[in-house]
């Protein structure tokens, strides 16, 4: 039960700070109209939730280190806690951006955190189920968060969106409190404050130019600014990381050759899949003409996919190894949302729901066991570094996939010369499909032993 206890914990953060992330996209409209704006201004706030994410998410490792990570993982909790109150008393676009930012500060800490505080009270020998247990909840929060909205957004008031992170948010204090152990303190090396400024401009002007180039009420050429100002503050930081002791995201990690290829399968599979949940609402409500409930409720099949799949996988990689279930994972992937591209208005609801409960399945296989062996030969002196660009690499993966299918779709729409349709997003899918397919170059160099310490899998070597 210990080693259950651990993720299950760490999930009611993640749950919590994922499905807000997904949960507001369907009460946009509603808190456009209380707060006298527009719903595509409101993007801006979502925006605004992703930069302090990318901002504050690489010195979550400094802090851990510095005050302690359950101490640091808490006040996380309070402060995303606070944020959301802040989002519902909010009265303005103003004030409701400045509060979704006040969240991302506190979601920017709880994810990278909950990877670090499990890698280190778990041994390795557990890592599979663990991350398993940490993964079902954080994969089901995407899920519950349109049909939840939807929901308390029809039947009470948007508000409602924000108040319900009030008793997650206790309940996790609570068992954080009782449960975790204190994971110390460890090195109170100074911050390194110029890192931090690169980084945080390097992250933030990525995922805020990737976020805002599909925006109308912004030139394109403003998001592509950005971006580029950003990618070169991250070339800036390389070479600051090189000359200084104690960087604030040791670079030095990436010389694990698991932890890179991990990381770049991941990034370019993540792009793919990143899209997908943007595309397929999109193509029910706008493309087949169900409600944004409707199109929540059918989605939602995929959680029970992902939750399935944990009961198979330890048994899985046992048997099959970690090269060869990722890999499997990709194809199948490649395949659902190539027959996703096949959708129409006249596809029965139980064919689409079967595709998804697959889809969510094979996924969660995939991402379960990358998280494990990306970090089973992560020295201690690299944790906290590798658990941070992990999970910027994952932000900026998403935000990328998504910016990338609205600019698909809209590329598309203008050749053709006509309104975005299914016809596009159809296509769109083919293309996901296809750098989905691409993800699989960097699977291909690891080994078939890879990770068999961990997963007890004994490869076949073929005699001479």
């Amino acid at each position: 039960m210990s080693n259950r206890i651990t993720p299950l914990i760490l999930a009611v953060a993640l749950f919590m700070e994922m499905m807000d992330s997904t949960v507001i996209s369907t009460s946009l409209p509603a808190i456009a109209a209380d707060i006298g704006s527009e719903p595509i201004s409101l993007k801006l706030a979502l925006a605004a939730y992703l930069v302090a994410l990318a901002i504050f998410i690489p010195i979550s490792g400094w802090m851990a280190d510095r005050y302690g990570a359950r101490n640091v993982f808490r006040s996380a909790i309070v402060v995303f806690m606070l944020g959301s109150i802040a989002c519902a008393f909010a009265d303005s676009l103003f004030t409701f951006v400045l509060a979704r930012f006040l969240q991302g500060v506190g979601g920017s800490m709880m994810t990278p955190l909950s990877r670090l505080i499990l890698i280190r009270n778990t041994p390795k020998k557990d890592l599979i189920n663990a991350w398993a247990w940490l993964t079902v909840p954080a994969l089901f929060g995407p899920l519950a968060g349109p049909p939840i909205g939807g929901f308390l957004t029809t039947y009470f008031s948007w508000q409602w969106i924000f108040y319900i992170n009030i008793p997650i948010g206790i309940i996790g204090i609570l068992l954080a409190s009782k449960y975790l152990s204190g994971t110390g303190h460890r090195e109170k090396r100074k911050l390194d404050w110029i890192g931090f400024l690169l980084t945080g401009s390097c992250f933030s002007g990525l995922i805020f130019g990737l976020s805002v180039i599909s925006l109308p009420a912004l030139p394109p050429i403003f998001g592509v600014s950005v971006a580029v100002a950003g990618l070169i503050c991250g070339l800036l930081y390389i070479f600051h990381a090189r000359r200084v002791q104690n960087p604030v995201l040791d670079l030095k990690v990436f010389d694990e050759p698991i932890f890179r290829t991990a990381t770049n399968a991941g990034f370019v599979f993540r792009v793919a899949i990143g899209g997908v949940p943007f595309l397929f609402p999109l193509m029910l409500q706008i493309g087949f003409g169900y409600s944004p409930f409707e199109s929540g409720m059918i989605s939602f099949i995929g959680a029970a996919g992902a939750i399935l799949m944990k009961f198979f996988l330890k048994p899985a990689l046992g048997r099959f190894g970690f090269r060869t279930l990722l890999i499997a994972g990709v194809c199948v992937s490649a395949v659902l949302t190539i027959a996703q591209g096949f959708f129409n208005a006249q596809t029965p609801v139980w064919i689409m729901m079967s595709i998804l409960l697959f889809m969510g399945f094979f996924r969660s296989m995939y991402f379960t066991s990358l998280n494990t062996l990306t970090f089973t030969q992560t020295t201690d002196e690299h944790t906290s570094s590798a658990t941070v660009l992990s999970s910027v690499s994952i932000q900026l993966a998403f935000a990328f996939g998504v910016a990338l299918t609205a600019l698909l779709l809209e590329g598309l729409a203008f050749v053709r010369g006509v309104e975005v349709g299914v016809a596009e997003m159809q296509i769109v899918f083919f293309i996901l499909a296809a750098i989905t397919v691409v993800s699989l170059l960097p699977l291909f160099g690891l080994s078939k032993q890879v990770g068999d310490d961990v997963s007890g899998h004994v490869a076949k070597i073929p005699i001479p």
